[in-house]
Parts: C-alpha cells; sequence; structure tokens
C-alpha cells in the first residue's frame, strides 16, 4: 500500500507556523507587510491557477474514462467492441493518470482528510485476490449493477487493494502495451488466474464498477477545493454519494481555507503558514515518496513489489508528472516559467541565489527523470543507473525545499 508520510510534515508546519507568528503578524514594518501581501498574491495565484485546473481536468477526464468503461462493457456483449475503443480507452487513462500525478504536490487537505490517497492509488494490485473475486458469479452480477458509480458495497466483495487506478490498469494495459482485442475476447492469462476462467467481459465489469468509485472520488476532490465554483453536477454527485467536502469544524472548501488565511474561520493563522504548507506539506512530501518510497523500495530492495504502474510500464511518466507538479506549485501555473506572483519570484526577488539553486535543482530531478522514461522502464530494471541518478537529483531537491522553506519562515 501507498505509504505517506503525513505525520512529519504536520508537524513541520506547525514548527513553521510557530516560527513565523510573533515576526509576521506583530510586525508593522513596511517590508514585512510587502511580504504578506506577496504571499497572500501567491496564494491566490496558486490556488485558482495550479490546484484548480488540475482538479477539474482530473474530475473531467475520470468521468470520460468511466462512461467509455460502460461503453466498452456493453459493446463487448454485442461484439462490437473494437481495437480503436481500446485504444481510446488507454489513452484517456493516461490523461486521468497524468492529471492525478500532477496533483501530488498538495495531497495535503482533502486527499488526505478524506482518505481519498490510497483509495484511489494503492500498489500493487493483489492479482489472487482479484481473481477469487471475480470468480464469483455473485460478485460480477454485484458489480455489473454499478454503472451509476456507486461502489460502497463492492469494496468489501473485490478489496479496497483492488481500487483505483492499478486496478483499471491491469485490465486495459499489459506488458506497456494496450490491452489487445483479442486478449480480452479470449481467458484471462495472468497467472494468478490460471484454472479459472476468467473472461473480458467479467475483468470489463469490474473495471467500469471501479472506474465509477474513482470518478465519485475525483469529483469529491474537485468540490472539496473549488466548492460552488465545481460544476453542479458533479456537486450533485457528490451529495448523493453524501462525500464531506469542507474542512473540519468549519463549511470552508479547501480552496476557501487557504484563500481566506489570517481571517476568522481558516485553519491558516499566517501567510508564512501558508507558504510552508505549499513547500512542506506539499512538495516535499511529493519528493520524499518518489525518491524514499516510490523509487527507494524497489531500488533499495526494501520491496522489490513496490513497483507503480507496472502493467502500463509508466512509472517514470508518474515520476515525471510528481516533480512536474512541485514545478507548477513552485511556478504558480502549469508552466516552465515564474508567474510573477509565485514562490519562485518571490524568491527570486528576496533571495536570488536561493532561487537559482532551486531552479537549478527542480531542472535536474525533471532532467534525469526525463532520461529514465527514455530509457528501460522500471518495472523492467528497477536498479538502472537511470532509477539511481532520479533518486539523488529528487533527494537534492527535497533538501532544497525545506532549506527554503525555513528561510521563508524566518525572513
Amino acid at each position: 500500500m501507498k505509504k505517506i508520510i503525513y505525520s512529519m510534515a504536520v508537524l513541520m508546519m506547525g514548527l513553521a507556523f510557530t516560527a513565523c507568528s510573533s515576526d509576521d503578524d506583530n510586525n508593522s514594518d513596511n517590508n514585512v507587510s510587502e511580504k504578506e501581501q506577496a504571499m497572500q498574491a501567491i496564494t491566490s495565484q496558486y490556488v485558482n491557477n495550479v490546484i484548480f485546473p488540475i482538479y477539474q481536468s482530473l474530475a473531467s477526464q475520470t468521468s470520460t474514462l468511466f462512461d467509455q468503461l460502460v461503453e466498452a462493457k456493453s459493446k463487448f456483449r454485442t461484439g462490437t467492441l473494437t481495437q480503436g475503443d481500446i485504444d481510446k480507452l488507454c489513452n484517456t487513462f493516461i490523461a486521468a493518470r497524468s492529471a492525478w500525478e500532477q496533483s501530488e504536490s498538495f495531497l495535503y487537505g482533502a486527499a488526505t482528510d478524506f482518505g481519498i490517497d490510497p483509495h484511489i492509488d494503492t500498489w500493487p494490485l493483489d492479482r489472487t485476490a482479484l481473481a477469487k473475486a471475480l470468480s464469483s458469479a455473485e460478485i460480477i452480477e454485484d458489480l455489473d449493477d454499478l454503472d451509476d458509480g456507486g461502489i460502497d458495497n463492492a469494496r468489501a466483495l473485490v478489496g479496497e487493494q483492488q481500487l483505483g487506478f492499478h486496478g483499471i490498469e491491469f485490465i486495459i494495459f499489459r506488458d506497456g502495451k494496450n490491452r489487445s482485442l483479442a486478449a480480452l475476447q479470449g481467458v484471462e492469462d495472468d497467472e494468478a488466474f490460471e484454472g479459472r476462467n476468467i473472461t473480458g467481459e467479467q475483468e470489463l465489469v469490474f473495471a467500469a464498477a471501479v472506474a465509477g468509485d474513482l470518478r465519485d472520488k475525483c469529483f469529491q476532490l474537485e468540490v472539496s477545493w473549488l466548492g460552488d465554483k465545481a460544476p453542479k453536477a458533479h456537486q450533485e454527485r457528490v451529495e448523493e454519494c453524501e462525500f464531506p467536502t469542507t474542512v473540519a469544524g468549519g463549511e470552508s472548501s479547501y480552496g476557501e481555507n487557504l484563500l481566506n488565511a489570517t481571517k476568522a474561520g481558516s485553519t491558516m493563522s499566517t501567510w508564512r503558514g501558508v507558504m510552508s504548507t505549499i513547500l512542506v506539506a506539499g512538495c516535499s512530501n511529493i519528493c520524499a515518496e518518489v525518491a524514499g518510497q516510490k523509487i527507494g523500495q524497489a531500488y533499495l530492495g526494501t520491496d522489490p513489489d513496490y513497483i507503480e504502474s507496472p502493467y502500463s510500464q509508466r512509472s517514470y511518466f508518474d515520476f515525471f508528472d510528481n516533480i512536474s507538479s512541485i514545478q507548477y506549485s513552485l511556478y504558480g501555473h502549469q508552466g516552465a516559467t515564474a508567474n510573477t506572483n509565485s514562490i519562485m519570484a518571490y524568491l527570486q526577488k528576496y533571495n536570488a541565489a536561493m532561487a537559482d539553486d532551486l531552479k537549478a535543482k527542480l531542472d535536474a530531478a525533471l532532467a534525469a527523470l526525463s532520461t529514465a522514461k527514455a530509457g528501460t522502464p522500471f518495472v523492467v530494471d528497477s536498479h538502472s543507473t537511470n532509477a539511481k541518478a532520479a533518486m539523488d537529483a529528487i533527494n537534492a531537491l527535497d533538501d532544497k525545499i525545506n532549506e527554503v522553506a525555513s528561510w521563508i519562515a524566518a525572513n
């Protein structure tokens, strides 16, 4: 299962809040006031141009994926499913997957508070348990009734470790390629399914049900952050599912909570606290996960099977999107240059040397992952020099991010 060290991030956030409280809020110096105003503008740019559009894309892509899988299930039964339909499914999955991975520098908040991660992103897939579940006609019948997307009952039927992206990935990808129509028309040949005669129809029934749950959870993320700005249909679906969407103890969306920092009702008491949240609970946390767990578990031999996206063989693409997520958080938008209202621009103004070093380490991490993407897939060779280079570069970026967070908290 995906393991993320949130407790340390939360502790560091708390320390940052304490460190800045006496400096930021009680000092009337014009320079401090200027910095506070800059941090407020940074937060607005970050929330509206990084978090909102990525969660909107994630909700849209997972909704399309669900619709396409329901259609694929129907077409399979009528003998009209084509390879083109499967390829379209795979392309939508990749787009949805990319949006999710690009959101991982802000897993704090709704994704954590409501257990959405790891609910939709747990690995490795327990193929033996899945094979057993799909062998049950009763379970298949129950899953087949979930075209409305609800899966609370199915969780108990197939097990939570089979839900989310990777359950679907197993059905529509194999060995780094789109699943072939011929393979779906035959009997599942994965070794965990030996002797069970699981058909493509049963697999698509499962994938469509899981995609419904994935869509609903991504709607929950979108509504939790955007509040009333989310599409009305998505809000209504989340209400129908009775999912919580507001910050604990209040009625604010997670976006409002950040944007209204220092005001009554927000859990954020200072703007430096917001910066610490973005940098430590967000960016540093995903650095530590990618280097120490997503790459490190397999590379160091701690858990050789702990490999993300093994069926599509897109682990390095996931990692690249994770570090791109950091870039967007630092640059204030989904681009390769810093917006005027961004953490990177703030650093460039107040500590140019630190800004240059941060950019260099960010560029180095992305470059290392670009090289890795073009080489042997991680699932094929998790001990490659490319894996080591990427891990080292991401660790160096993590160290610099924490240094930046400490500097902003103290200055």
